[in-house]
């Protein structure tokens, strides 16, 4: 183990074998800051991780969180954030792969005040309609070209928090972390700032199976829905307002995803027809909050895993070359 200061703690989760997060820890392994890193794994079990250890040797400190089942995406997230010893903490999606400079950038941007500080985002599986379409209607507003600077949203799963911040939450974090515009949007009501950093970039891959899609899109705004719900203490007509003016909410998402999809095509990297796909996952996530104003979560943090933690399974198999699977 090299003896560097430890400037950034990354957290990768995987449901069962390192196989699955092998080519985010190899994009790791390639970052300019890789011995100012600890790279911590949160597993199920680790005997049955078969780790490769050869995978992490230059970096500065590594872990392996053993935690038993995971049956949501947030808690397993905090259980890293919570053994983080760094001053900054990342959270490395198995499905989104940093560009060299990555850490280098937000432990530059991190040394200023911002409570979190967000990545510029890139579609890394660009030739399908339906990975355009889960992009702009989840993380459309942060993808590149982006200028730096003060910002009031970050990118979900893609922002780096400093860890006192964070552990400020206790018991909440968990919740916290599966829906991370509340925290972001708590973040400013508690009086810290935002950040995005251009110079920190990921290849994001997106699902790309029409089924996919709706599902993803469901699940992750009941989740959203039901956070949001709890946090802000809605009362019962406060949800039935929210269910009256789903279709109204889904009519502004649309503008602004076209808005987003004009920007991009002035770049000249969107030459798919778009508008289907999208429409599609837009009334997914209108019924997804809909079904969450009605009923509550439900089960929607356990099916968020399969999403979040097992991408291959939900992209085209065209697409597979650009993930690793088990």
């Amino acid at each position: 183990m090299s003896h560097h200061i430890l400037e950034m703690s990354v957290v990768l989760i995987t449901l069962n074998h390192y196989e699955v997060i092998r080519k985010a820890i190899q994009c790791l392994r390639a970052q300019t800051a890789r011995d100012r890193l600890e790279i911590i794994i949160v597993a199920p079990s680790a005997n049955e991780l078969e780790l490769d250890e050869s995978e992490l040797k230059g970096f500065g400190r590594w872990r392996v969180e053993e935690v038993g089942p995971i049956e949501s995406t947030g808690e397993a997230l905090a259980r890293g954030v919570r053994k983080a010893t760094a001053p900054v903490v990342a959270y490395a999606e198995e499905h989104a792969y940093p560009h060299p400079g990555w850490a280098e950038a937000l432990i530059k941007a991190h040394r200023q005040s911002w409570a979190a500080v967000g990545c510029v985002l890139i579609n890394a599986n660009p030739t399908t309609t339906i990975s355009w379409a889960d992009m702009f209607t989840g993380q459309g507003r942060w993808l590149e070209p982006l200028p730096a600077g003060p910002t009031l949203g970050t990118p979900p799963h893609q922002t780096v928090y400093k860890s006192e911040i964070l552990l400020d939450y206790g018991p909440e974090l968990g919740a916290m972390l599966e829906a991370e515009p509340v925290l972001h949007d708590d973040l400013r009501a508690r009086g810290y700032e935002l950040y995005l950093e251009s110079a920190a970039k990921v290849n994001h891959l997106n699902v790309s199976r029409i089924f996919s899609l709706i599902g993803l899109k469901f699940y992750a705004a009941r989740c959203y829905e039901a956070e949001r719900a709890r946090h802000g203490r809605w009362s019962l007509w406060r949800r039935l307002l929210n269910i009256a003016v789903a279709p109204l909410i889904l009519g502004v998402r649309l503008t602004r995803s076209l808005s987003e999809m004009r920007r991009v095509r002035r770049t000249g990297k969107l030459p798919l027809p778009v508008l289907p796909a999208l429409l599609v996952a837009l009334m997914a996530d209108a019924a997804g909050k809909i079904m969450s104003n009605a009923f509550g979560v439900g089960d929607a943090r356990q099916k968020m895993t399969s999403f979040e933690l097992s991408r291959y399974r939900h992209v085209a198999e065209r697409d597979r070359k650009l993930t690793t699977q088990r």
